[in-house]
């Protein structure tokens, strides 16, 4: 294999394929990006047995061939050349030569008949969207999901087909977020799948925020997401995810609507005395009134007020305020409307008259 390439397009390909790439491996391999060449056709895949990155581009020329290279190495290089450089990749017996200007580097390849693929056939569901728009479902509810939760099946997002809707479900048990967008076609039939928590955050970057479209691609055990140039594909992480609709239906009468904007400011400049532990804050209702207080071990105390919208009974209510400074983060209106009914039942937070995107947060005792 030889080709020669921009510096610049080679490094951005790399950036891409390289966060997949675990810093620790079991398998040397896995510390190595795939590097194909075909038809001047340059594909760089990274991957660590879970979640597979592929990504193209155009080389200025080049030979046909493929090796494995040590992915971090490789992206080091490339950013130490000077921008606007050419480099040319050629290899020869097992090494990899790196050449640009006067530079020269030599390094250590595997062969490529050894790097494991995520081989994925039979795909039972295929639906397709702006990129925008499944990424507004990913940034609305993914601060949601759970961080090494012994219920495994909670540390990812929960991708659902629901007619000709795709909803996004997170949550950690303390806190759910659903958010759901309108797809152009009508899917098959209903199914969920849940992307687990490091594809979820891979989709992050992977995606963009224009109108291109993106293909979603679905089996019983992965899910492949593909735009023009890149294919993310992952597991999926097998297991039930909670019933969310029956936790979402519970009845809340007392509606507060209030200025987003403020709220979180309140909330934020109550939460600088609130115990580093537990982070709660205690929200006093009243009509047209919110009071928002906290205190903390070494008996310091804050309070703020705002004017809100409000013509239910008194109410005296705790929540971890950090999970309510980040749902008020995701959402993007001037007013929010929060759904209460007592001490015991949770907050709903959504935007007046609309409820496609939705977050539950479970009160807390203070």
């Amino acid at each position: 294999m030889k080709l020669l390439i921009e510096r610049d397009r080679l490094l951005n390909l790399l950036i891409a394929v390289t966060s997949v790439v675990e810093r620790r491996q079991t398998l040397p391999i896995l510390a190595n990006v795939l590097v194909q060449l075909e038809s001047n056709t340059l594909t760089l895949v990274g991957t660590d047995l879970e979640v597979e990155a592929s990504i193209q581009a155009e080389a200025l020329k080049g030979t046909d061939g493929q090796c494995t290279v040590a992915a971090r190495k490789l992206l080091d290089i490339c950013k130490a050349l000077p921008e606007q450089a050419n480099i040319e990749l050629e290899t020869v017996d097992s090494r990899l030569k790196v050449r640009s200007g006067r530079s020269r580097f030599s390094l250590q390849t595997l062969a490529a008949a050894d790097f494991p693929r995520l081989e994925t056939d039979n795909w039972e569901e295929r639906v397709q969207l702006e990129q925008s728009a499944l990424r507004a479902l990913f940034d609305k509810t993914a601060f949601s999901m759970a961080q090494q939760d012994v219920r495994y099946f909670l540390n990812g997002v929960l991708l659902e087909l629901d007619g000709n809707n795709l909803v996004a479900v997170a949550t950690d048990g303390h806190r759910l977020a659903r958010s759901r967008t309108v797809l152009p076609g009508t899917v098959g039939q209903h199914r969920q799948s849940i992307i687990p928590r490091k594809a979820v955050l891979e989709l992050g970057r992977f995606l963009a925020d224009g109108s291109d479209e993106i293909t979603v691609e679905l089996n019983a055990n992965h899910a492949r997401f593909s735009r023009v140039g890149a294919v993310l594909t992952t597991k999926l992480i097998d297991g039930k995810f909670p019933d969310y609709k029956a936790v979402m239906s519970q009845v809340l009468s007392q509606k507060m609507v209030a200025d987003r904007t403020l709220l979180y400011e309140v909330l934020a400049r109550t939460s600088v005395l609130t115990n580093e532990k537990y982070r709660g804050v205690r929200l006093d209702l009243s009509k047209g009134s919110l009071k928002v207080s906290a205190h903390n071990p070494d008996q310091e105390e804050a309070s703020d007020e705002i004017a809100v919208d409000f013509d239910g009974g008194n109410l005296e209510i705790g929540f971890n305020v950090t999970y309510l400074m980040e749902a008020l983060r995701a959402m993007s209106t001037e007013r929010i409307e929060a759904d209460l009914e007592d001490v015991n039942s949770g907050c709903m937070l959504h935007v007046p008259s609309d409820e496609d995107t939705l977050y539950l947060i479970m009160p807390m005792r203070l």
